[in-house]
């Protein structure tokens, strides 16, 4: 407990401070006069936090979040439609949130637009069951390729981040009993993101175009999935043998007289 509240402490002083750099780098650049001063607090370091493990879907708890979702009504379909292309680009879940009838290509090549960090726009390929879903919910509302937000709650306003952490953990909860692993796990939006990520590196997709399917502006920030596939781990023990049949000599060392011999020629 005292950990976790050291690394908080430690989480909400390095938030705070990186909103103060934000501020003297401002500062600085529109009173030069001031720089020297800028200078020295944006040299105060950040404090050293505890990274936890992140956490991932496996593909067989996807499809048992999936198999719990009730598609025979309008809520339900797109929530089916909205983690499935959440999975399928492993876009953050804003992006996801803000992406709009217009920013869909579903025709081949069938693909999405999404406007990340820094209001840098990115191209992410989708699949043609993606499309397909995405071409039907856009259908049902009679919505042509518009403005028009793609996912809406029942009140046809754009949905929340809550929201989706809402529907999430919802679903979660119902496939617990297919998939008991899922009991263990801290679950939230962003997990969709790590999953994408894991089974494309899984699936042997490079460290470049992964970092560039998601959207991140540091190739180090993808290297961090390298450690955490369970799967590159455990096929690594596997290749470790030990014997264990033959681990003791059977004749004691006093009565082989061929080391007695080897040790008295020293």
């Amino acid at each position: 407990m005292l950990e976790n509240k050291r690394g908080n402490s430690a989480s909400t002083r390095n938030t705070r401070l990186a909103a103060i750099h934000a501020f003297f780098r401002y500062f600085a650049g529109r009173n030069p006069e001031k720089i020297e001063h800028c200078q020295r607090i944006l040299a105060i370091p950040f404090k050293r936090t505890m990274s936890r493990i992140v956490q991932y879907l496996e593909y067989d708890e996807i499809q048992a979040i999936l198999s719990v979702i009730d598609r025979s009504n309008e809520d339900g379909r797109r929530d089916y439609v909205l983690l499935v292309t959440m999975f399928n680009t492993g876009a953050r879940v804003q992006e996801i949130l803000n992406l709009r009838s217009s920013d869909l290509q579903l025709i081949k090549p069938y693909q999405a637009r999404f406007m990340g960090k820094g209001r840098k726009e990115r191209l992410c390929p989708l699949w043609p069951q993606t499309a397909q879903l995405l071409q039907e919910i856009i259908a049902i509302r009679n919505n042509t390729l518009t403005d028009e937000r793609v996912f809406l709650n029942h009140r046809r306003q754009p949905l929340t981040r809550f929201g989706v952490r809402y529907l999430l953990a919802k679903y979660c909860e119902l496939a617990k009993k297919n998939a008991p692993t899922l009991a263990g796990k801290r679950l939230h939006p962003h997990s969709m993101r790590h999953s994408t990520a894991v089974h494309l590196l899984k699936a042997g997709v490079d460290m470049i175009t992964i970092s560039h399917w998601l959207g991140h502006t540091s190739i180090n920030t993808t290297n961090r999935y390298a450690s955490v596939d369970l799967d590159v781990k455990r096929e690594a023990i596997s290749k470790i043998t030990i014997d264990t049949t033959n681990s003791m000599p059977t004749v004691p060392w006093r009565s082989d007289s061929s080391i007695l011999k080897w040790l008295e020629a020293l």
